[in-house]
């Protein structure tokens, strides 16, 4: 099985070995860009069709199946101009959401907070299901949280795509770390994907609670407490963090790092945890705080937003029957898709 062989080698993950899935995709049609009419995103319990724009306040659990791509050889991605230009503004770049699988403590229902624990062989074979859902979506630049579960999803969703393309961690920690990790050939340069790391995305401290079993800790303290640590905005569990001191970190960082990296027509994927993640969809979608702390994100379920036009436009999930929809979105990405399809 493909996630215990990866299982067993969580410290090197280029060195995990996967078959490539050679399936069959239909050719994209003349009428793609018009394929609009599946339904990408469950709120509620309620379908939302079309686009979701930055402004729309709804809350949920935002869940989608499963699908196949197929791996095939590299093309160049859309993320600029032809023109070579990079330092202009872009019209438009896509935006990859990806909470990490299911960690060994999760599979515990242990409160991990910022402990570093590795994925457990479903996290894995969920990293690696997520890689197939975005393998025909083009990624510029990954960004990670500092802890080896969303860092371990994001490569091991890297293995799926189509492009090929080999990530590279970023190490500016020091000047020997730079200058040690320094890649000379410029055709290598061309593939790969930097990798960034910050602790900035991590999940949200959880203090005394970590390592706690979660049913025990609401059996001593009471499951109203608990959940009062665990859902409200602004009151943190002890010595912990709240979502709102998460949310100050990782939106800042979105902004200050990430969205100028979108602006410039780079697309970008950002492995993180729920409640980083959760912040940064309550700045993209401009929730309230209480509308936040009803979001929930299923682990290994990415989520495609597009900056276009300098609005931030939630697409849902690429996955299940409607795949085909999601490079309907935008006119780049079906072109991109059908140059990955005609490569085959």
């Amino acid at each position: 099985m493909a996630a215990e062989a990866c299982y067993q080698t969580i410290g090197t993950f280029q060195s995990c070995s996967l078959q490539n899935n050679f399936n069959h995709h239909q050719k994209l049609q003349n009428n793609l860009l018009k394929f609009m009419t599946k339904d990408f995103i469950n709120i509620n319990g309620l379908s939302s069709r079309g686009s979701y724009h930055s402004g729309q306040r709804n809350r949920g659990i935002i869940r989608s199946s499963a699908s196949q791509t197929s791996l095939v050889d590299p093309v160049s991605s859309p993320s600029r101009s032809d023109t070579g230009e990079t330092n202009k503004k872009s019209s438009e770049a896509a935006l990859i959401l990806i909470r990490h699988g299911e960690s060994l403590w999760n599979e515990k229902n242990l409160f991990t907070g910022c402990v570093d624990v590795p994925l457990s062989k479903k996290g894995i074979d969920e990293a690696i299901e997520a890689g197939k859902r975005i393998s025909s979506i083009p990624v510029d630049v990954i960004f990670t949280s500092a802890l080896i579960r969303a860092q371990m999803t994001a490569m091991l969703a890297m293995t799926q795509h189509r492009r090929k393309k080999v990530p590279v961690f970023m190490h500016n920690e020091s000047e020997q770390a730079r200058a040690w990790s320094q890649v000379f050939s410029e055709d290598t340069k061309k593939q790969s994907i930097p990798v960034i790391a910050s602790w900035q995305l991590n999940e949200r401290m959880y203090g005394e609670l970590q390592g706690l079993d979660k049913q025990e800790t609401a059996n001593r303290y009471g499951k109203e407490q608990v959940h009062v640590w665990r859902r409200s905005y602004d009151i943190p569990p002890p010595n912990g963090e709240s979502l709102e001191m998460c949310a100050e970190r990782a939106v800042a960082y979105f902004r200050d790092q990430i969205e100028p990296q979108l602006l410039l027509g780079k697309n970008v994927m950002i492995a993180a945890h729920g409640n980083s993640l959760r912040s940064i969809i309550m700045y993209l979608d401009k929730l309230t705080s209480q509308e936040v702390i009803s979001l929930e994100l299923s682990t290994g379920i990415p989520m495609l937003y597009i900056l276009k036009e300098g609005r931030f436009i939630r697409r849902g999930s690429p996955a299940g029957p409607s795949e085909a929809g999601v490079y309907a979105y935008t006119r780049r990405l079906a072109l991109y898709r059908q140059k990955l399809d005609e490569m085959f």
